[in-house]
């Protein structure tokens, strides 16, 4: 019924062997049999992992369309799941076109796996992505031991927009942030989501913390430059943020993203009582 079965580590992100009753990692990378080296966004393994339910979505491989089904693996002695790999190139049918002819297809099933782990009004990634991959890689700058800093950003005086010029200023407001935090974070190894809200979270993997500081500072200058900030009451729009940097010492996400979160705080307060 499948074509390809495997076990894999969803936060690892390797492919396991099971023998003598026990699992044991491999060489071998999951995201490798995409042959495109990275991650995949939408990973359906880990959200599996993490919510103990299995999940389907669908993924492009060369000129192969396919189907994957990841279960999670209960009373493992370390995290499994379960992934099914079926070929559905000849098979699929959604609405009507030459599924063969690949490029529409292809642009179909990315805006399908992006709307899973994207914000729409930004399209930055969003909330799930957070959840779903900060913790990998945390583990991943622990194995190379690199550095992982975590930005957390909160728009300043966004309030006085929505109540000043209603929900559809704030809205592109945010949009309007997001684009300028896209600006900023070009680099492959740095991602940005909308954590929610007027909130934003920047994970830049192997990025120490100064250099951190330099990318949230440029943010932060770009921000208060745009058109809508002179309009806003009690000040042009600006950025309070706080940076929290993991090296070799493990931390968990939720405490990362804590800690920065206390920190932006901390600078949002002692901006207001220098006003």
């Amino acid at each position: 019924m499948y074509d390809i079965v495997r076990l894999v580590d969803p936060l690892h992100k390797r492919v396991l062997d099971y023998r003598q009753s026990s699992l044991t990692g491999t060489p071998d990378v999951c995201y490798h049999y995409w042959e495109n080296n990275r991650i995949c966004d939408n990973c359906i393994s880990i959200r599996a992992y993490q919510e103990n339910k299995s999940f389907v979505k669908m993924e492009k491989s060369r000129e192969e369309v396919l189907l994957v089904t990841a279960i999670p693996i209960d009373n493992a002695d370390r995290p499994a799941v379960l992934e099914l790999l079926k070929n559905a190139t000849d098979t699929m049918l959604v609405g009507n076109g030459d599924y063969n002819q690949g490029e529409i297809f292809s642009r179909f099933i990315k805006e399908l796996n992006d709307a899973a782990v994207r914000d729409p009004l930004t399209t930055l990634y969003n909330r799930r992505f957070v959840d779903e991959r900060l913790p990998v890689d945390i583990i991943n700058a622990l194995l190379k031991h690199k550095p992982l800093s975590v930005c957390f950003i909160d728009l300043d005086n966004f309030k006085s927009i929505n109540d000043l010029y209603g929900h559809k200023a704030g809205d592109s407001t945010i949009k309007e942030a997001g684009e300028v935090i896209a600006r900023n974070i070009s680099h492959e190894d740095v991602w940005a989501a909308r954590y929610g809200g007027d909130e934003f979270l920047l994970c830049l993997r192997g990025v120490e913390e100064d250099q951190a500081h330099a990318i949230a500072e440029c943010i932060q200058r770009e921000i208060e430059q745009m058109p809508l900030s002179q309009a806003v009451k009690g000040g042009p729009l600006s950025i309070s943020f706080g940076i929290e940097t993991m090296k070799d010492v493990p931390v968990t996400a939720e405490e990362l993203i804590r800690r920065a979160d206390e920190k932006m705080y901390k600078a949002k307060k002692e901006k207001s009582s220098d006003i």
